[in-house]
C-alpha cells in the first residue's frame, strides 16, 4: 500500500488500493458470477458457474470465511417479529436509529458493530455466551500484529505465557462488566479453534461507560425479544448475529478425498494439496494478520502453480 497511507487505512483507502491494484496489473474480475461446482476433467479443472463453464489447469479457491455465515437456531427465533440478520448483512447504523439492538457474539464483527451502534447513540446490548480474549490494537505504541510477527518463531505456549501479564495490564479488568477472560491464550485460540480474539478499538470503553450493555447467552426468543440463560427477558427491535463463519466447501468440491476435513474446511492453505493444480488461499486463520498471511500464501501459490504448469507442458 502507498507509504502515504496511515498505519490503519480507512475503508475508502483499502477500496482505492484494490481498484488501483487491479488496474495496474490489468486484472478484469468477473463479478456477479456464482461458481456452483469445481471438478477435474483430465488435466483440466472445470468450474461450473451460473453463466458458463470455465476451464483451467490450475484453480485457486480464495473465497475466505465471509462467504459462509454461521446462523445458529434458537427456540422461537423463527417467530421473532423484529429484524434478525447475520453480521455479514450489516452495512451501517441507519436502519437501527431509535431501536433497541442486540448484537450476539464478541468476536471482531460483534465488537465493532456494537461500537458502531453505540457511537450513533443507539440502545445496544451484547450477548456473550462464553469466555473471551481481548487484545489491544496497539501495545506499547506498536501494533499488536507487529508483536505477533516478531514472535512467530516461538512456541505457542511460550508466546501466550510471556504476553499474558502485559496484555492483562493493557486491557484491565473485565469481569466486573459481565465478561469472563478465557484461560486459553490468544495464539493458541487462533491455532486450535480458528477463533480470532477481539482487537479492541473502543468497544471496552463503551462497555465501561454503559453505552454497551453486556448479557449472557440466549436461551430462547420471544416474539418481541429474547430470554437469556439467567431467565432475564428483554425486548429488542433488532438482533444482529455476529456468530462467525464456518467455511464448508464440500458442495463446491464434491468427491475430493484428502482435500477437505470432515466439516468441509480445507486441510491446508497456501500449499500444494493432494489434488494436483488445486490450491486454497486465506482459508486458515493466522495469528500474524489475515491480509499478511494471504499475501505470503499468494506468492507461494504463484510459484507452485507456475512450476506445476511448466512441468505439465513438457
Amino acid at each position: 500500500m502507498p507509504r502515504s497511507y496511515p498505519t490503519y487505512p480507512s475503508r475508502e483507502q483499502v477500496v482505492e488500493y484494490f481498484e488501483g491494484y487491479a488496474a495496474h496489473f490489468r486484472l478484469q474480475p468477473v463479478f456477479n458470477t456464482t461458481v456452483l461446482k469445481i471438478a477435474r476433467n483430465g488435466s483440466q479443472w472445470i468450474a461450473d458457474t451460473n453463466k458458463e463453464a470455465v476451464s483451467a489447469p490450475v484453480v485457486v479457491i480464495a473465497t475466505g470465511w465471509a462467504d459462509f455465515p454461521y446462523r445458529p437456531f434458537w427456540p422461537g427465533s423463527d417467530t421473532f417479529q423484529g429484524t434478525l440478520i447475520h453480521s455479514s448483512g450489516y452495512h451501517n447504523t441507519l436502519p437501527y436509529i431509535g431501536k433497541r439492538v442486540l448484537v450476539v457474539g464478541f468476536g471482531n464483527s460483534g465488537g465493532e458493530i456494537a461500537l458502531d451502534l453505540a457511537n450513533a447513540h443507539i440502545d445496544t446490548t451484547l450477548a456473550v455466551r462464553g469466555a473471551v480474549q481481548i487484545l489491544p490494537r496497539d501495545l506499547l505504541g506498536i501494533p499488536i500484529l507487529t508483536w505477533a510477527i516478531a514472535q512467530k518463531s516461538l512456541p505457542t505456549g511460550i508466546v501466550d505465557f510471556i504476553n499474558a501479564p502485559v496484555i492483562r495490564l493493557a486491557i484491565g479488568p473485565i469481569e466486573r462488566f459481565g465478561l469472563k477472560r478465557a484461560t486459553k491464550g490468544p495464539r493458541r485460540m487462533i491455532e486450535e479453534d480458528g477463533r480470532v480474539p477481539l482487537l479492541d478499538i473502543g468497544t471496552l470503553a463503551k462497555i465501561r461507560d454503559g453505552s454497551i450493555k453486556v448479557r449472557g447467552a440466549i436461551d430462547h426468543f420471544t416474539t418481541d425479544g429474547v430470554v437469556f440463560s439467567d431467565r432475564v427477558t428483554q425486548k429488542f427491535d433488532a438482533v444482529i448475529l455476529a456468530t462467525g463463519f464456518h467455511p464448508d466447501l464440500r458442495e463446491l468440491l464434491p468427491n475430493m478425498n484428502g482435500v477437505l476435513g470432515q466439516e468441509g474446511k480445507p486441510l491446508v492453505s497456501g500449499q500444494a494439496t493432494s489434488e494436483p493444480g488445486l490450491y486454497f488461499c486465506g482459508l486458515i486463520a493466522s495469528p500474524t494478520g489475515q491480509l499478511r498471511a494471504i499475501g505470503l500464501e499468494a506468492e507461494r501459490i504463484s510459484d507452485l502453480a507456475s512450476q506445476y504448469v511448466k512441468y505439465h507442458k513438457k
